[in-house]
């Protein structure tokens, strides 16, 4: 669950002209392509979404399968947990300012490919109880993780545009989205605990591999596209990270995409199930279940966005705000609860974690509709994993200060 919800998401943009310095016209969003007509488009929209999120959701279905049970397989190995996970954020860091070129240079459809044998090639080490096997897969993981929150969504806007769809309509893409991912991870959690019944804590993994080999199998279907650099451009992966650096440097919209995205990530994570067993009448905490109806928040978040939407004016910049200060008045529950009694907590704290989660399935749509609004097309892989080097860097903070913190010092400070 830790490992795969330390992530985060990307998109694509048409951004000509890289060879001539950046302007505030290169930087702002392109115009709307040309279309045929609402209604004569829908069908092919409706058919595209589906495509998409069939992947999607195969994807992040063998995502949460393996993120759900990472931390008891390496526990019954008997390694070291955290620098496996410490190795992880680590490698993602580092890698992260590289892949977005890679994406863009090379081709989305192809990063997705690649994506999904690694992902492969990862689960199958992770059936050796060697430790440095295991932290060779934790550093390709870096990777891969990079690549699932930039290859996936940037080949997703950039096909949008190209073929010719309505912008507006990206928001029913992002909302399917969050639901879906809401609906994999309650149904990965129940099958993941079937496979583990059946073929011990490297189950659920084994499954992994087959969901894996599916969704690899779909994204072969996928046309191929490109950012500024690939096919036909001349940019290196070099040149593509520093006209991103220079577009993030030279553009406030941008920074504070990144900002947002980056300060999206949090503590809470590592620190919802010792909160639970610590409010919790004789420590006593069904996590299953609540990880469940977690999980199940964040698909009524994704279906809530629609009306939040129209609430703040078909801003997705009011949405976020308002998302943000319900997640804020949220975590202020949990810091006072243990700062001045944990008596009768318990459903207070729990109630706090779901509208926290249910922000997050709102929070996802208003961000993706940023990031297709602020991110230009062809440079949309490089940006959005230049974002996920501080990102990283906060996660790894973040899991530092719950080892020195209280945890009501640690949700004040989230």
């Amino acid at each position: 669950f830790v490992a795969s919800m330390v992530r985060a998401p990307a998109d694509d943009y048409v951004f000509g002209a890289l060879q001539r310095p950046l302007t505030p016209a290169l930087l702002a969003p392109p115009p709307a392509a040309p279309t045929l007509g609402a209604k004569s488009l829908r069908p092919s929209f409706n058919s595209f979404k589906r495509d998409y999120l069939l992947v999607y959701s195969v994807i992040m279905l063998a995502d949460w399968m393996q993120g759900t049970h990472m931390y008891t397989l390496y526990q019954s190995y008997g390694v070291n947990v955290s620098a496996l996970f410490l190795t992880g954020f680590l490698s993602g860091a580092f890698f992260a300012p590289w892949m977005g070129g890679v994406v863009d240079t090379y081709g989305r459809r192809l990063s997705c490919v690649v994506y999904c044998v690694l992902e492969i090639v990862i689960n199958v080490m992770e059936h050796s109880t060697d430790f440095k096997v295991l932290l060779a897969g934790r550093v390709l993981g870096g990777v891969s993780t990079n690549l699932l929150f930039s290859a996936f969504e940037s080949w997703m806007n950039s096909e949008h545009k190209k073929r010719g769809f309505p912008s507006s309509w990206q928001a029913e893409v992002y909302a399917a989205s969050s639901v879906a991912n809401g609906c994999t991870a309650v149904a990965a959690g129940v099958l993941a605990q079937k496979l583990e019944d059946y073929m011990g804590h490297i189950g659920p993994f084994k499954g992994a591999v087959a969901l894996t080999v599916v969704a690899l199998g779909l994204v072969l279907r996928w046309p191929e596209n490109y950012g500024s650099g690939g096919e036909g451009g001349d940019d290196s992966v070099l040149e593509q990270l520093k006209q991103g650096w220079r577009a993030v440097s030279r553009s406030p919209s941008l920074m504070k995409v990144g900002a947002v995205q980056s300060f999206s990530e949090d503590t809470f994570v590592f620190m919802w199930v010792p909160t639970l067993m610590n409010v919790a009448p004789n420590n006593a905490v069904p996590t299953g279940a609540v990880f469940s109806s977690l999980m199940i928040a964040i698909s009524l978040g994704g279906n809530l966005y629609s009306p939040l939407s129209k609430l703040a004016g078909g801003s997705p910049e009011k949405a976020s705000a308002w998302c943000y200060l319900l997640s804020a008045c949220c975590m202020v529950v949990p810091s006072l609860c243990l700062s001045f009694g944990t008596g009768s907590c318990f459903y207070p704290v729990l109630a706090s974690f779901v509208m926290v989660e249910m922000s997050i399935g709102l929070f996802s749509p208003a961000a993706g509709l940023c990031r297709a609004k602020y991110i230009p097309s062809g440079m949309q892989g490089a940006i959005m994993n230049i974002y996920r080097l501080p990102l990283n860097l906060l996660v790894v903070l973040g899991t530092r200060a719950t080892d020195v913190w209280p945890p009501e010092r640690c949700f004040f400070a989230v």
